[in-house]
């Protein structure tokens, strides 16, 4: 994929949300950077600062820690037209205690934090795409933590199929289960024993 049709990709999902004018756009491009990864390769890591705002233009990638158990806990997934970085140590500049890798080859469009701060002054409507974009992660952070709660672990894997049906087939039934809080072994009996559910 040729770096042009990269950065439309990112304006066009940027259009989906706000207006630009093209000399808005020219602003924006001066600003992005392209970041291309191996399947499995990591972005970030325990101890890295998060120092960038990642758009995903192809390919799928996960956010996980490791619990005092060397236990894999997946928070956040993503595929094209998705954001995925750090965002805690992103806003509090402090060091990640996770790790963002790419499930498959993967290429980001990438924004450093201070060509960020400079645009939200060059072009305010980026400034109101972020405010929208973070609101819709807490959200959806909020959502998931009461479901986690508050459903069983039929329903938990019932409402991912439901809601991520077109992204299941890209994932490792391992990252599933961590992500929906179980064992990839649980997960496997609990999918033998629903079988006519979940086909």
């Amino acid at each position: 994929m040729k770096s042009q049709e990269v950065f439309l990709r990112f304006i066009d999902h940027l259009k989906e949300t706000i207006k630009l004018s093209d000399l808005d756009v020219d602003f924006v491009l001066k600003k992005l950077e392209i970041k291309k990864l191996k399947r499995k390769e990591y972005l970030i890591q325990p101890g890295d600062v998060s120092r960038y705002m990642r758009f995903i233009v192809s390919g799928c990638m996960r956010s996980f820690y490791l619990d005092e158990n060397s236990q894999e806990h997946t928070l956040q997934f993503g595929i094209e037209n998705w954001w995925i970085n750090d965002l805690h140590s992103y806003l509090s500049r402090q060091p990640s205690r996770m790790y963002v890798q790419s499930i498959e080859k993967t290429v980001l469009v990438q924004i450093h934090r201070d060509n960020l701060e400079s645009l939200y002054l060059e072009v305010p409507e980026i400034a109101r795409f972020f405010r929208l974009k973070i609101q819709s992660a807490y959200v959806a952070l909020q959502e998931r933590t009461i479901e986690n709660l508050s459903t069983n672990s039929y329903e938990r894997y019932s409402n991912f199929r439901t809601q991520f049906r077109d992204i299941e087939q890209r994932l490792p039934q391992y990252v599933i289960a961590s992500y929906l809080g179980m064992r990839p072994e649980f997960l496997s009996a609990l999918k033998k024993k629903h079988v006519l559910d979940f086909s």
